[in-house]
């Protein structure tokens, strides 16, 4: 048996990608074959795509870090034919095929059943990004975090940051999101921001020690020096939920955040997040903290993902992209 999947290869140092058939595997103990009827993309599956270095173990290969659809063959006792699944993370779409994929072959311990009242695609609208953004929201929450300040969201167009916004307005916060989009102030504005920041503004004067404590919390998706300055800017008790760095890998900062007003830097890895987290972060984004994303979502083909690949990669993506697999 065939399918089809976007599969990446490598001639002489140059990546490319192409839809290709590629034979089902034959299903090993202890893992599920799952058909996947939607995936979609984030900044991880691009830069797979694009061959940059430690993401992917070898190639040729077929990015991907999320799916969603139905069991079509299982060795688990947890998993039966049919069975609605979601998977994210963990090696997917590094070391073992993706969700760019109308198959992924799976380690059933990866995989989570559906929640009832979240579909396929309503579950690829939040992927990795909203559940990295629903445990960047969590760990403020589980603090108990005053309304009377508001929170500040670094990135805020991107697909963490989009449904940070869209979810911490949800749940009463007054939010400040920072972009370098200048174009896309009416989007931030209609999915919950009640500021929008500049980012070449904020960063116009390098960050302070320790500068007035204006943000009750923050969702940092950036880091770097952005990082760096939304530190100094945390009210007591604070927490900053840190989960990116396409700002830089590096920032500085001076302890007096950290001792004087007893802030928490929090660092957020959803993709290797226990799957008992997992499953707690699915429910509560079916159902308590169920969002409708669909002016923030656009859904591709997965024999058109090319482009938004190009376009992710140079920092052009807004909101979030599902990649539909299959004839509809």
């Amino acid at each position: 048996m065939k399918y089809k999947a976007y599969l990446v290869e490598e001639n002489e140092g140059t990546f490319s990608g192409s839809i290709k058939e590629l034979d089902t595997p034959e299903i090993s103990e202890g893992k599920v074959l799952i058909k996947v009827e939607y995936s979609s993309l984030n900044y991880k599956d691009a830069l797979a795509a694009s061959g940059a270095k430690g993401v992917v173990r070898s190639y040729p290969f077929v990015p991907g870090v999320d799916v969603a659809g139905e069991i079509l063959e299982s060795t688990s006792n947890n998993f039966s034919k049919g069975d609605r699944v979601i998977a994210t993370g963990y090696k997917m779409g590094m070391a073992e095929f993706g969700g760019f994929g109308e198959i992924v072959h799976l380690p059933e311990e990866w995989v989570i059943k559906s929640p009832d009242n979240l579909s396929n695609f309503e579950a690829m609208s939040l992927g990795t990004a909203g559940i990295t953004a629903a445990e960047c929201v969590k760990k403020i929450t589980d603090k108990n975090i005053s309304h009377n300040l508001p929170i500040i969201v670094s990135g805020s167009t991107g697909g963490v940051g989009s449904v940070a916004v869209s979810l911490l307005s949800k749940l009463g916060y007054e939010v400040h999101a920072i972009t370098g989009k200048p174009d896309e102030v009416e989007i931030l504005k209609s999915i919950g921001a009640s500021e929008i920041i500049s980012r070449n503004e904020f960063m116009k004067e390098p960050a302070k020690a320790l500068d007035k404590g204006i943000y009750g919390s923050a969702v940092d998706t950036v880091g770097g020096d952005i990082l760096a300055k939304i530190i100094s800017m945390i009210s007591n008790q604070g927490v900053v939920s840190c989960c990116g760095n396409v700002g830089g890998a590096m920032f500085t900062s001076s302890v007096f955040p950290f001792i004087l007003r007893g802030v928490q830097l929090s660092g957020v890895d959803s993709a290797e997040s226990p799957i008992e987290i997992k499953k707690e972060l699915w429910n509560l984004l079916s159902n308590k903290w169920s969002l409708d994303l669909a002016n923030q979502t656009r859904t591709i083909n997965i024999s058109n993902v090319g482009p938004e690949i190009d376009k992710i990669l140079q920092g052009g993506q807004i909101g979030r992209v599902v990649i539909q697999h299959g004839d509809k």
